[in-house]
């Protein structure tokens, strides 16, 4: 008996460190789900949304970043508002030109992360944070975009990135939609049976740099949210040094809080109240 359960022991242990082992590996394709568009697909896109501009973006080692800036058709004067959006793992950006309307006064910048829409290279979580970073000095830059009206907005995963932006940078305010307190938590909620804290290799820890960002806050969460459970968005929240407003949509998961009216709804009035004076 006792050597029927030391082999079923070393069995359990064998089995326990491959499962470690495979997650270890494919953390990766887990995390990151890139979206990449072909020329003729990114050719699609100009000619179906002519005004706005394809922005080419060069990065470390030879990558270059690929996105979109739409001017503000109703701004007349020729700096305008500006909003970023940082996607989703698993989102290409460039459907939001067809929600520019929503988005009234303001101009829009959407870059697309490593591996995803026209962008090259491989996503990861340095490489994410260095892009927002690039994105925002790009924007800043321009002269059409109104340096003390840039807003950031990020959802989900890209919520991670937007917190990292305006933990070194200066914006106006900061949107975030499903954020998260980190990745290290996050995986230990939904694999309580693995070490995920020696697994990890993008940690994405964004409740630090909450404590440091005087920007104003809009936290818009599905209440029903089974990825990025409400408990997780709500200790970012709580972290934020500045102003900060919570807006929680009932009825709504993670993957569908975008297709309720209170979303836009709720979108519309944060940047209507952060629009420059």
């Amino acid at each position: 008996m006792t050597e029927t359960l030391l082999t079923l022991g070393k069995l359990a242990l064998a089995g326990y460190l491959a499962l470690a082992g495979l997650a270890w590996f494919m953390q990766d394709r887990m995390l990151f789900l890139p979206q990449p568009l072909t020329t003729d697909e990114l050719r699609a896109i100009a000619a179906r949304y002519p005004r706005a501009q394809e922005v080419r973006l060069p990065s470390d080692n030879g990558v270059a970043l690929h996105g979109w800036f739409l001017k503000s058709a109703e701004h007349a004067a020729p700096r305008a508002p500006l909003l970023i959006y940082f996607g989703g793992n698993a989102e290409e950006v460039s459907w939001l030109l067809g929600e520019a309307p929503r988005f009234a006064g303001w101009s829009l910048l959407l870059m697309n992360y490593r591996g995803y829409g026209g962008s090259g290279g491989r996503p990861g979580e340095a490489a994410l944070y260095a892009d927002g970073l690039r994105a925002y000095d790009h924007a800043l830059a321009r002269a059409d975009v109104e340096p003390a009206g840039i807003v950031l907005m990020g959802r989900s995963l890209g919520a991670a990135v937007a917190v990292h932006v305006a933990a070194r940078r200066s914006v106006r305010a900061v949107l975030l939609v499903s954020p998260l307190d980190s990745v290290t938590e996050l995986a230990r909620h939904h694999y309580r049976f693995l070490p995920v804290s020696w697994l990890l290799r993008h940690r994405f820890e964004s409740l630090a740099d909450a404590s440091k960002i005087d920007a104003p806050l809009f936290a818009l969460v599905a209440a029903d949210d089974r990825i990025i459970p409400v408990l997780h968005s709500r200790r970012l929240f709580e972290a934020w040094r500045g102003p900060r407003t919570w807006r929680r949509v009932e009825g709504a998961d993670h993957n569908d809080l975008s297709d309720t009216p209170e979303y836009w709804r709720a979108i519309g009035e944060f940047l209507a109240a952060a629009r420059l004076p």
